[in-house]
């Protein structure tokens, strides 16, 4: 590649400065953002976890109260491969477009994704934002135009240095040279492009990452980029012939040119929040969900363009690795990319939600089959929650189908349950049992505060467990209500039981809304008194007021969740694209 002499480039301008402001302070506004899921096909379910997790975490904010938040999402609709993919299928690269993005609308609502916006690439109020942004990075003096030849990745969508390259054979048996990554085949390709100035802003970048060590989640990914900034950093080419490549925004003053499609759909983060005028309300308050394939897009281009167009970099960049079926990474050519549409209908809407979030660890591959799908949930919601629900509320342990009263006479408060040996009627694991609850909150917000979902979960699937023992260790249906101190007794335990039930409704929520609805309406607890930043646990315990106590159940819908059935097959149906 042929590189100009070096000369200095113009400082970031209000890189980290003149809209901070959106990003701090009470009630502050927060964009929350899933990738913009490419246009060339049908979405799986890699692509309903991205946006699972963004969804899960912008519900989450909305029920502490956090502030003004929105979660975007869309389609990335310009490139090579959107061009190919739709001459291979008979189609214009529009009418594709059009097709496959009203797939991922469909597929995301279906989901109970929460989006307030869905952005796609070949409208016009995004192409505006691209020519703008373009603009931004000329007159601050990062591109310049230069002659590139590399290895060219055509699914990737870039190219390739060789320490990224394996040598293989293609389906001829011939040699040929594929991506590490991906396994997708490279060919040498040699043009005219426009260059963005890379190299500068290793330094950059490096400060920026070393100021922020929270930028970039988990830990590891962390550190990955920090590794990536220590090698070379070459300038990247931001541009394709457009002879080659029609199918794209063009290069603003050369019509020979197409703008690379990594810039354009990169800049759909500006774009949904009204660049280049009102961006500001909300840029850099904006955190990024993707996958650990798209990282380097993120954590190094996303930011090195952003600072030389004058912008901050975005205040968090999540990341979560790829789910994987029995063992085998999801491929076409495999016939194992798996349907969310089949997966919905199979487990429920929330069945499969909850095992997305709760067994997905973003720091490694997590592996799919049916059997794992159907223990899990059958375990967690249909036995221990559903099961928890039916028998704290049936009439023959609730005959007044109230919320019971708590007595502190059996239950007094310690004040330190570690070496409590019980009191009252309480036994010293009971004491155990009631402070775990009462820690839970805290504890899930810190692991959604930390992008670990699937621990906020755990923990949740931890107290149920707890309170299943609590209630099965005090066997209410064997308590003589004739008897008064053991009425009180009885009415104790479903009370907390209740408590515990009315706390795990509200924690669920971002997870699997639809059961937690059910569950919280069970429990007579109205839309208001669902909020997380309000979320109390047995109140009476300390001797304060609790407004459930005496109030009259909601109507009994019937069961929970219902357990599943394992498919005949024991593997969930692949569709094959």
């Amino acid at each position: 590649m042929l590189r100009p002499p070096r000369r200095l480039l113009r400082p970031p301008r209000r890189a980290a400065a003149a809209s901070t402001a959106a990003a701090t302070g009470p009630g502050r506004r927060l964009l929350l953002s899933t990738p913009i899921f490419y246009a060339n096909g049908p979405p799986h379910i890699g692509h309903l976890y991205s946006a699972l997790l963004a969804d899960a975490l912008h519900r989450h904010r909305g029920l502490r109260g956090a502030g003004p938040g929105r979660l975007s999402t869309g389609t990335d609709e310009h490139g090579l491969k959107i061009q190919q993919a739709a001459a291979a299928a008979g189609m214009s690269p529009p009418e594709l477009c059009q097709r496959v993005s009203g797939l991922f609308r469909q597929a995301l609502t279906q989901a109970a994704i929460s989006f307030t916006d869905f952005t796609r690439t070949s409208e016009p109020r995004h192409q505006r934002a691209v020519v703008h942004f373009w603009g931004a990075l000329r007159d601050g003096g990062s591109l310049y135009k230069g002659s590139y030849e590399g290895w060219y990745c055509t699914p990737e969508e870039c190219f390739l240095p060789e320490s990224q390259l394996a040598e293989h054979r293609d389906a001829q048996g011939r040699p040929c040279k594929v991506s590490l990554e991906s396994g997708h085949q490279v060919h040498w390709t040699k043009e005219e492009n426009y260059m963005f100035r890379l190299s500068a802003f290793r330094d950059p970048l490096q400060k920026w990452l070393r100021d922020n060590p929270r930028a970039i989640s988990p830990d590891p990914f962390y550190h990955c980029v920090l590794r990536w900034l220590e090698e070379d950093l070459p300038d990247l080419s931001v541009s394709r012939e457009r002879s080659r490549l029609p199918w794209g925004i063009p290069v603003p003053c050369d019509s020979t040119q197409t703008i690379y499609v990594w810039v354009d759909a990169l800049v759909n983060y500006l774009s949904v929040v009204g660049y280049p005028e009102t961006h500001g309300e909300w840029w850099p308050a904006a955190h990024h969900v993707v996958g650990k394939d798209i990282l380097k897009f993120h954590a190094v281009y996303w930011p090195a363009l952003l600072m030389a167009a004058g912008l901050a970099p975005p205040e968090r960049i999540f990341v979560h690795s790829h789910w994987t079926v029995h063992g085998q990474k999801m491929s076409k050519s495999l016939g194992n990319v798996i349907d969310p549409f089949t997966c919905i209908g199979q487990y429920t809407l929330d069945g499969f939600r909850y095992f997305l979030l709760r067994q997905g660890v973003p720091e490694r591959d997590c592996d799919y089959y049916d059997e794992k799908v159907v223990k899990l949930v059958n375990s967690e919601l249909a036995d221990a929650l559903g099961g928890l629900l039916n028998r704290s509320t049936a009439l023959s342990i609730n005959p007044s189908n109230t919320y019971p009263c708590f007595s502190e006479s059996c239950f007094p408060k310690a004040l330190d349950y570690r070496g409590t040996k019980g009191m009252g009627r309480a036994s010293a694991e009971d004491y155990e049992f009631v402070a775990s609850v009462a820690s839970l909150p805290l504890q899930v917000a810190s692991y959604f505060e930390g992008f670990q979902i699937y621990k906020a979960l755990e923990c949740i699937a931890l107290c149920v467990r707890q309170t299943n023992g609590f209630f099965q260790r005090h066997r209410p249906w064997k308590l003589d209500r004739k008897d008064p101190a053991e009425q009180l007794w009885l009415d104790t335990i479903i009370h907390i039981t209740l408590e515990c039930l009315r706390v795990y409704g509200t924690l669920l929520q971002p997870v699997i809304p639809h059961t937690a609805d059910k569950l919280l309406s069970r429990l007579a607890v109205e839309p208001e008194e669902r909020g997380l930043s309000s979320l109390t646990f047995l109140p009476r315990y300390h001797g304060k007021p609790c407004p459930f106590e005496g109030r009259q159940l909601g109507p009994d819908t019937g069961i929970l969740f219902h357990r599943l059935e394992k498919s005949r097959q024991h593997q969930i149906e692949t569709k094959k694209l």
